[in-house]
């Protein structure tokens, strides 16, 4: 046996996020690689640290930390914020990842075509074209939207007494669970070599609002609702969250795209998920039987 193998470290940027911490679980299946938490403070590290995964100082707005948090790293995930710093965020921590010989990078991104005119997809984009000019060997992932954004949104509920509140009109959206893309995540991170130059673009059932309020009321026996309401209103309630305006006015613009029918592509599927994976992916009708107790009121 040769013990001069480097086992590869990955360093999870986001790891104390959704996507971040499922990413984890899943590559803690795999004991040929070597994981490493990004937190930001010594509070956070606690719980992975009992776990046995090794956590470095990170945040993407104080460039001194990067340094540290990349040295050894082989691999990254990049999972950045909801705000317009996400750019400014990127560039600077794929520059300290190119100085730091950081070989694979995967990124999480959001929805949309190439030719996408959605203002913050489009700035996912322009990242990816940053990271790919970097040099990089590189995974893109594009997840539609999240099913579980109907559990919960900025800290908010969505469904109150059976009662959906969101800002589409009758549009049908393409959607994807949270594990889904995770899953996706530590495979493309565990086989770069397979994955490598791939966009992946993640949505897997495509309902209206209306169509998933009927599910819910067969699946979960009790009546459910779509009630729409105004991008307006979502504004308005992200502002007052505290939620950062610039983002937050990009997120109000495509519900009135949505909305209006002008989003191309805006209900695309896909059959990807079973070819990374060797699984099928979620859809709404397994995503409301799974967390039926966290839908029912």
């Amino acid at each position: 046996m040769n013990t001069n193998i480097k086992i590869p470290r990955i360093l999870i940027t986001g790891a104390t996020g959704q996507i971040g911490g499922k990413t984890i679980t899943h590559l803690l299946k795999n004991k040929e690689i070597q994981i490493v938490a990004a937190v930001r403070s010594a509070e956070k590290a606690k719980a992975f640290n009992e776990k046995g995964i090794e956590t470095v100082i990170f945040d993407f707005d104080i460039e001194s930390t990067h340094a540290t948090a990349l040295e050894g790293i082989d691999r990254v995930l990049i999972v950045t914020g909801y705000t317009v710093d996400m750019l400014r965020q990127s560039k600077s921590f794929i520059d300290n990842a190119k100085k730091a010989n950081v070989k694979h990078i995967v990124h999480l991104g959001a929805c949309g075509r190439d030719d996408t005119t959605v203002a913050h997809w489009a700035w996912h984009q322009l990242v990816e074209r940053y990271i790919e000019w970097s040099g990089f060997s590189f995974t893109h992932l594009r997840p539609e939207t999240y099913m579980q954004n109907l559990l919960s949104y900025g800290g908010t509920n969505v469904i109150n007494n059976g009662t959906i509140t969101q800002y589409v009109k009758a549009a049908r959206k393409s959607w994807v669970s949270v594990d889904d893309v995770a899953q996706v995540a530590a495979i493309s991170l565990s086989e770069p070599e397979i994955h490598s130059g791939k966009t992946y673009r993640m949505g897997y059932d495509a309902k209206s609002y209306y169509e998933i309020a009927e599910l819910l009321t067969t699946i979960v026996e009790k009546p459910f609702q779509y009630v729409p309401q105004s991008p307006e209103v979502f504004l308005k309630a992200m502002i007052a969250s505290g939620a950062e305006i610039a983002y937050m006015s990009c997120v109000s613009d495509h519900f009135k795209r949505y909305a209006d029918g002008t989003i191309p592509g805006a209900d695309d599927v896909f059959d990807n998920f079973y070819q990374i994976t060797g699984k099928q992916a979620a859809t709404w009708d397994s995503f409301i039987k799974e967390h039926r107790s966290n839908f029912d009121y």
